[in-house]
């Protein structure tokens, strides 16, 4: 029998809006709970690289979408003929220690890249409406939400981040992520062409290392390029730069400092030894500017009753840090597991039970190890002269078969 209750999205980003697209291919009706007000209340300053999850989103969009979100490029110029090399650097000397080999990638906006997926599904989405308890039905479920509304569905998909309230809900002894001992702050910078170019000779997307010395590890990722003409001098700051530090907590003295003065003296105490290309870079950050620090954290999805009537994808699921990269990835083939067996309950094949218990058996598979794998990268990242060809920062990405 097809399902005829919507099935009920909690959160509206890149993995909640994918599972949306997915659905409204397929045919199957659902309905996006966002508790962000529009789809620009929030930055999304992050970019990210969807490299072997790249067959499950073609799957999961209608062409429109797809070619929009292929748009989305951070520099669609080097997107055309990138050779999807992963470089990681002795920072104190701008060696290579590791270059994987090249595999196909796509560097994008998380910010626009949103925005593209919302604009597949934007009359399903609604604003301003915060979760705060599920409660089950004899023929479905509802979703009670902060303003006093309730949405009523067949089951509900949490994918509102590594904070879900569905997870917590669903795990209220459990639901915590864990952190790590490891401190980790950065900036998003406007640089002059003059300014960046050291930075893209070295890769024009994005590059990371450690120092050998004190285990400081560097991430630089190109978030904007602008679309300058060849024949053009123009040297005015276009580019937009994400540049992060990270390094272990040995005492109290490592943990981030409290304002966005102290913590920009940070990253140039940080950087001290830095090959003075990078260290030329983050002396160059402009006073005042802010910088943010993230919480490393996972939480590697332990079980939970789905009661065939919620389940979790994305960072919900499974957090996990980012060393690896492969956050999205293991979010958008969530969404494209979840849908394949949705399918299936549309159709009549099986019932909602068993099919979420597929999903989560399959996906639990998949991620467990990820998870670990990340946070070990995490660590690892940290002490270069330890790396090796198997460290789990370093270590082959996971590939599934379409």
């Amino acid at each position: 029998m097809a399902l005829k209750k919507p099935v009920i999205i909690v959160g509206a980003g890149i993995v909640g809006l994918s599972l949306a697209n997915g659905l409204k291919q397929a045919g199957i009706p659902f309905e996006v709970y966002e508790r962000d007000a529009a789809i620009d209340s929030r930055g999304q300053g992050w970019a990210i690289t969807i490299h072997w999850a790249l067959p499950y989103l073609e799957k999961l969009l209608a062409p429109e979408v797809l070619a929009a979100v292929l748009e989305t490029e951070v520099d669609p110029d080097v997107g055309r003929n990138d050779t999807g090399n992963f470089l990681f650097l002795n920072l104190a000397t701008l060696d290579a220690k590791f270059k994987i080999p090249p595999a196909a990638r796509r560097r994008v906006s998380r910010e626009r890249m949103r925005r593209a997926l919302w604009r597949g599904v934007e009359e399903h989405v609604q604003w301003s409406k915060r979760l705060v308890d599920l409660q089950t039905t004899e023929d479905g479920v509802t979703a009670c939400l902060e303003d006093g509304t309730k949405a009523h569905g067949c089951l509900v998909v949490g994918a509102e981040g590594s904070n879900s309230k569905v997870r917590q809900i669903l795990r209220p002894d459990a639901y915590r992520n864990a952190q790590l001992p490891v401190r980790f702050i950065g900036v998003s910078m406007n640089m002059s062409h003059e300014q960046v170019t050291p930075l893209r000779r070295l890769d024009p997307l994005l590059f990371q290392g450690s120092h050998p010395d004190t285990g400081v590890f560097l991430w630089v990722s190109m978030l904007d390029v602008p679309r300058i003409d060849p024949t053009s001098k123009s040297t005015s700051q276009d580019y937009r730069v994400q540049v992060n530090l990270s390094w272990k907590v040995n005492g109290p003295a490592d943990e981030v400092a409290g304002d966005d003065t102290q913590r920009l003296q940070q990253m140039k105490t940080k950087a001290c030894g830095f090959h003075p290309i990078l260290k030329a870079a983050i002396d160059s950050i402009p006073d005042g500017t802010e910088v943010l620090e993230i919480k490393l954290a996972d939480w590697p999805c332990p079980e939970w009753d789905n009661q065939g009537r919620y389940t979790l994808v994305g960072d919900a699921a499974h957090a996990m840090t980012m060393y690896r990269g492969e956050a999205a990835n293991h979010g958008i083939l969530d969404a494209f597991e979840l849908l394949q067996c949705l399918q299936k309950v549309h159709d009549g094949s099986i019932g909602h039970e068993e099919a979420l218990n597929r999903y989560e058996a399959k996906m639990r598979e998949r991620v467990a190890p990820a998870v670990q794998l990340s946070r070990e990268a995490c660590l690892e990242a940290h002490d270069f002269c330890s790396l090796n060809e198997h460290s789990a920062v370093l270590r082959r990405r996971a590939i599934a078969n379409v």
